[in-house]
């Protein structure tokens, strides 16, 4: 076949335009403003790349182009729990290995006496480690005692305004000492009863490091119900997750 024969085109030739983006068709009850809302981007900019008024009525079967949708920015945390009194050397190298990776690097845990003092975990390089990627380091707080999470040590801590205070004032202190930027709480096997003190003292928490410009972020056991039992039976999700930057959902 001749050259100049191959790259024309016939009548009724079926040909594929690669593009990037798709196209939607309009249904009933459809408004530029809704289409948009769904595609990412504000409706005039859908109007503009389509060539179309602002104010034109849309009418059923109408096809739009959407663009691609924005990439959306994910951010990545990772635990790192020292055993002994020591941060590892192999410890250190995972660290630094996923390090690049991370928003978060977060050394567990900080553990709370029950007069509101903490106890710090081993640290060793982990905060150069996290500087050097411009990972955030984060502050794991549990309600742990003798390596398992208290409900009575977390009632004290939410009840007992003295030790709460004292509490929070250790964290500002801690945090602005060894340069934690994110405060997350990983406080497991509340009472229920306890729910609603833990809500108010997330509120309370949230303002004083407001004043700091740190992150307040938390640890959110899987739930399937509002009167599930267990690990979780403490938290309301729907509060507890709005209030704190970043909710991180724990596995089973």
């Amino acid at each position: 076949m001749r050259k100049d024969t191959a790259s024309r085109l016939v009548i009724g030739q079926a040909i594929v335009i690669p593009i990037t983006g798709r196209f939607y068709w309009v249904r009933p009850g459809d408004s530029l403003y809704s289409i948009a809302q769904q595609a990412g981007i504000s409706y005039q900019e859908l109007a503009r790349i389509n060539g179309i008024s602002v104010h034109q009525q849309l009418r059923p079967g109408l096809r739009l182009y959407l663009p691609p949708s924005p990439k959306k920015r994910a951010e990545f945390n990772a635990y790192v729990e020292p055993f002994g009194n020591t941060v590892s050397a192999s410890l250190e190298t995972s660290a630094r290995k996923a390090a690049p990776y991370l928003t978060y690097l977060a050394p567990f845990a900080f553990r709370v006496n029950r007069d509101g003092t903490l106890v710090a975990p081993p640290l060793g390089n982990l905060r150069a480690v996290a500087d050097a990627q411009n990972a955030i380091l984060m502050m794991v707080i549990c309600n742990q005692e003798n390596g398992q999470f208290s409900d009575e040590l977390g009632r004290i801590l939410l009840n007992d305004e003295t030790v709460q205070n004292r509490f929070l004032n250790e964290i500002v202190q801690t945090a602005s000492r060894l340069g934690f930027r994110d405060i997350h709480f990983d406080f497991e096997y509340l009472r229920p009863q306890d729910r609603e003190a833990y809500n108010r003292f997330l509120r309370k928490a949230k303002t004083r490091f407001s004043r700091e410009s740190w992150l307040m972020s938390t640890a959110l056991a899987p739930k399937t119900s509002a009167t599930q039992a267990g690990r979780c039976a403490g938290m309301r999700h729907t509060i507890t997750g709005c209030m704190a930057k970043l909710p991180i959902l724990l596995s089973l």
